[in-house]
């Protein structure tokens, strides 16, 4: 149907110190890993101005930073399940929370502080991952434990005055978000469909005709995802190992294999040219890389 799509190769940036491992049951692991015993479990990747990865791991509710050198530091540590991280143009840090909604975290206190916690009196169904337009609206997936059993899960769209909106409901698994190249169009990572959707965005800010953009197979589904300077879809394929970066049409361009683990959870384009794509493994706390032909549409606020 497609040529086969180019291989690229990944190495390991960095690795979570063993200083902040200490493997143990929590109840997030309990729901989502079979009750597994983990050490960590990271996503999230997104760079400051200052050219810092920050990335949550969000069994033990911390948030860490690894500077350009790939030296790991804890930034922030909290009652909370951070799943998703960006920074907004402005400079600020925004949290997606599993349990305590959207939050923006300051880097030099550690602190986290609520921006949203629920909708209409309601609470959440657990908060996932957002994305930062431009203008500052924050679109963000309400995940929980939906899936093809329970298509409930939704996207919300929180605009810069503040206003909070349902974006789009009927979703089994919304996961990792991001808008097209020009802004007209909303990706959603739907895990347990195992494919990307793409929700036209019209002028009023609501969608409509929401359509199927790309279907994978394998693995477990979709989660983290970039758009690059070309209009193309990088996506975090968990469960198979591989992150695939797909044209402005959605046909297959480059493959990167993991070179450890299996779970690749997000990506953000980073580094002096913002070629370089960084990867979250998630089991064994790794941050790995690889350079692609085209770079990130934006890759740092700012």
């Amino acid at each position: 149907m497609f040529d086969p799509p180019k291989p690229v190769a990944s190495e390991v940036f960095a690795t979570l110190p063993a200083k902040y491992r200490k493997p143990r049951r929590t109840a997030w692991a309990d729901a989502n890993h079979s009750g597994a015993e983990l050490d960590c479990y990271i996503e999230g990747p997104a760079f400051d101005r200052d050219g810092n990865l920050y990335f949550v791991d969000i069994p033990f509710g911390r948030i860490f930073r690894a500077s350009p050198s790939g030296a790991i530091d804890l930034v922030a540590e909290y009652d909370g399940e951070p799943n998703g991280l960006k920074v907004h143009p402005d400079g600020r840090i925004f949290v997606a929370d599993y349990r305590n909604g959207v939050l923006v975290l300051d880097p030099a206190t550690g602190k986290v502080t609520p921006v949203v916690d629920r909708f209409r009196s309601e609470r959440f169904k657990g908060v996932n991952d957002l994305f930062i337009a431009d203008d500052g609206t924050i679109y963000f997936t309400d995940q929980g434990q939906t899936g093809l059993h329970d298509p409930t899960g939704r996207v919300f769209r929180l605009t810069s005055a503040g206003s909070l909106q349902l974006f789009l409901g009927g979703i089994p698994s919304p996961n990792g978000l991001s808008l097209n190249a020009d802004g007209t169009a909303l990706y959603i990572a739907v895990t347990r469909a195992n494919a990307i959707w793409r929700a036209p965005i019209l002028a009023d800010g609501t969608t409509t005709k929401v359509g199927l953009f790309i279907q994978l197979s394998g693995g477990i589904g979709p989660d983290g995802m970039a758009v690059d300077e070309e209009g193309g879809v990088v996506v975090a394929h968990v469960g198979l190992g591989v992150t695939w970066r797909f044209d402005a049409m959605g046909r297959p361009t480059h493959r990167i294999d993991a070179i450890v683990g299996q779970r690749p959870t997000n990506v953000a384009f980073g580094g002096a040219d913002g070629r370089t794509l960084f990867m979250t493994e998630s089991t064994t706390g790794s941050i790995l890389t690889a350079r692609l032909p085209v770079a990130g549409r934006r890759t740092l606020p700012g």
